[in-house]
C-alpha cells in the first residue's frame, strides 16, 4: 500500500469548532480536536494522516486583517516540505477575502490549499463541518489542485472567484464568473480544475500590508461631497461599486473629482453591483467617461478580489502605471 499522504490542518477559528455554551456557540481551545479525535470516520483507511494545528487565540473571521492573512502564509510556507496538501478552517465571513488575498501572496504554489469551514459546529446533529471537512481532506489528498480553493456544500471552487452569497444556508458560498472545480457527488467529479501531482517546489511569500483602501457603494442621489471627502483623505485606492456593467451617473461633478483623483495617483478600480458578469465600460457612453476620468477596470473580478489584489500589488512597491496594469492582468485565474 502506498504511503499516505499527509495533510496540515490550520484551525483559524470560525463555526466549526465552536462549543455551546448558555450563552449560545463559543471557540473553546482544544475542543475542535477533541470532537475530531471522537469521530472514526476521520480516521478510515481511505483518508490521508492529518495534523492539527489550533491558532492561539483564535480569529473570529470579522476580525480578519492582512497580517493574520501574512501569518497563515508563512505558517504554511514553514510546513511545506513536511505535508502533501493544506486545509485551513476559516469563519465564513471573510472566507472569501482570505482565499483571495491567499491566492495571490502564494507563488509557485504545487500543493493544494483548501480553506473551509461550516454554517453549524462540527459537533452538532445537523452539522455541515463533517461533510466540508472530510471531502476537504480526501480532494485534497486524492485529487489535488495546486491552487487556493474553497470546499463548501460538496463544490470545490477556485478561492478568487468566490463571494458569499448566503447568510444562513449551507449553499454559502458562489463561484459567479468562474465554474466550479470540482463537485462531491457519489463520485468525486472534475468539472474545471487540473488535478496535478503535488511536488515540493520552492514556494515564495509575497509581503502582504494594511493599505488605505475604501469602497463606495453608487446609488441615485449619492451626494457627491461624499465621494469628495472620501478621495481627500490619505487615500490609496478605491473601489466602486457600480451600476450594471460598469455605469455610473453623467455628472460632471463626479467625473472631475474621479479624474483629479486618478491624476494624484488614487486608484479607481470600477466593479458591477451585479453578482454575476463584467464590466464593460465601452458600452455605454456613462461607462466610458468613466474610463475618460482614470478609472480602471474591474472586469469580472468579484469586489473580494479586487480588494485583495489592490493589498497585494500595494504591498510589492511598484509605480502607479504597472499596479494600474497588473489590475486588469490574470495573474492567478481571477480575471477572464
Amino acid at each position: 500500500m502506498a504511503d499516505k499522504k499527509r495533510i496540515y490542518i490550520a484551525y483559524t477559528g470560525g463555526t466549526i469548532g465552536m462549543k455551546p455554551s448558555k450563552d449560545g456557540f463559543i471557540p473553546v481551545a482544544g475542543y475542535l480536536s477533541q470532537t475530531i479525535a471522537n469521530m472514526p470516520e476521520f480516521y478510515h483507511e481511505d483518508m490521508p494522516e492529518f495534523e492539527i494545528h489550533e491558532y492561539n487565540p483564535l480569529i473570529d473571521s470579522a476580525n480578519v486583517s492582512p497580517q493574520v492573512w501574512q501569518t497563515l502564509a508563512l505558517d504554511i510556507q514553514k510546513r511545506y516540505h513536511d505535508f502533501d496538501g493544506f486545509i485551513i478552517l476559516h469563519g465564513t465571513d471573510t472566507m472569501s477575502y482570505t482565499a483571495s488575498a491567499l491566492s495571490f501572496v502564494f507563488e509557485n504554489l504545487s500543493k493544494p490549499v483548501i480553506v473551509t469551514g461550516s454554517q453549524i459546529p462540527l459537533s452538532q446533529l445537523r452539522s455541515d463541518a463533517r461533510v466540508n471537512l472530510l471531502n476537504s481532506l480526501y480532494i485534497a489528498a486524492h485529487h489535488p489542485i495546486n491552487e487556493v480553493c474553497i470546499f463548501f456544500n460538496n463544490q470545490l471552487f477556485r478561492g478568487n472567484r468566490t463571494t458569499k452569497q448566503y447568510a444562513d444556508g449551507f449553499d454559502a458560498f458562489v463561484s459567479p464568473n468562474y465554474p466550479v472545480l470540482l463537485e462531491a457527488g457519489i463520485e468525486i467529479k472534475n468539472i474545471a480544475g487540473q488535478t496535478q501531482k503535488s511536488v515540493n517546489t520552492r514556494l515564495r511569500v509575497s509581503e502582504l500590508e494594511a493599505q488605505s483602501i475604501a469602497i463606495l457603494h453608487l446609488f441615485p442621489g449619492l451626494d457627491w461631497q461624499v465621494l469628495d471627502n472620501l478621495l481627500k483623505s490619505p487615500l490609496q485606492a478605491l473601489v466602486l461599486l457600480t451600476y450594471g456593467v460598469g455605469n455610473a451617473q453623467q455628472d460632471e461633478q463626479l467625473l472631475a473629482t474621479l479624474k483629479e483623483a486618478s491624476e494624484r495617483g488614487i486608484l479607481i478600480v470600477n466593479c458591477s453591483q451585479c453578482l454575476k458578469g463584467s464590466v464593460n465600460m465601452e458600452g455605454y457612453a456613462t461607462g466610458h467617461a468613466l474610463s475618460e476620468a482614470g478609472v480602471i477596470s474591474g472586469l469580472d473580478m468579484t469586489t473580494e478580489t479586487v480588494i485583495a489584489k489592490l493589498y497585494y500589488l500595494l504591498s510589492q512597491g511598484l509605480s502607479n502605471k504597472v499596479i494600474r496594469e497588473l489590475l486588469v492582468t490574470d495573474l492567478r485565474g481571477e480575471v477572464r
